[in-house]
């Protein structure tokens, strides 16, 4: 059984639940998640263990470092994080999380510019699901993917929370800043 330090630290967007490895950061989740939606703790509300391979400690000192940046972060002091990460996933998840990590702060891009930048121009649609089954949201930039026409589609916390984030970074202009 592997063990995770892990946090739940405030946010100007809720709680957020962060759990780290030795290698890095495994996971950012908002605190409250959509229906369906996959997480990487046990559910609390039927006590069900959805990971049975992973053990919780509850280590707020540990986390401390990953919790000062995504507070520079929401300051609009920090426009990268520094931290490492330790994600996991398939292939072609790796694949479009490394190349959402390449998206500038401040910017947008379609599912099909991802599509596009992984190499598949055609799989938009599995473009979509990986930035779902994202496990570091805000650091692994998913909300910086928009539709093709400029519409917010999306996002595990909600599009509010999207629209959030896109107008702290400055991403948002014309009618989806309105």
């Amino acid at each position: 059984m592997e063990t995770l330090h892990s946090a739940i630290v405030t946010s100007p967007v809720g709680p957020l639940f962060l759990a780290a490895s030795p290698k890095g950061l495994v996971a950012l989740e908002f605190d409250t998640r959509l229906q369906g939606q996959r997480t990487i703790r046990p559910n609390p509300r039927d006590l069900r263990v959805e990971n049975k391979h992973l053990r919780f400690e509850d280590s707020a000192a540990l986390m401390r470092p990953y919790a000062l940046e995504l507070e520079e972060y929401f300051r609009c002091q920090r426009r990268e994080f520094s931290f490492p990460l330790d994600l996991r996933g398939t292939e072609f998840q790796l694949t479009c999380w490394r190349a959402l990590l390449a998206i500038p702060y401040g910017e947008t891009r379609s599912y099909a510019d991802v599509a596009r930048q992984v190499g598949n121009p055609k799989a938009f649609r599995a473009v979509g699901m990986a930035n779902n089954r994202n496990p570091v949201a805000i650091v692994v930039p998913c909300h910086r993917v928009i539709g093709s026409d400029g519409s917010l589609a999306g996002y595990g916390g909600g599009l509010d929370i999207k629209r959030k984030l896109l107008e702290l970074e400055g991403a948002l202009s014309g009618p989806l800043a309105a």
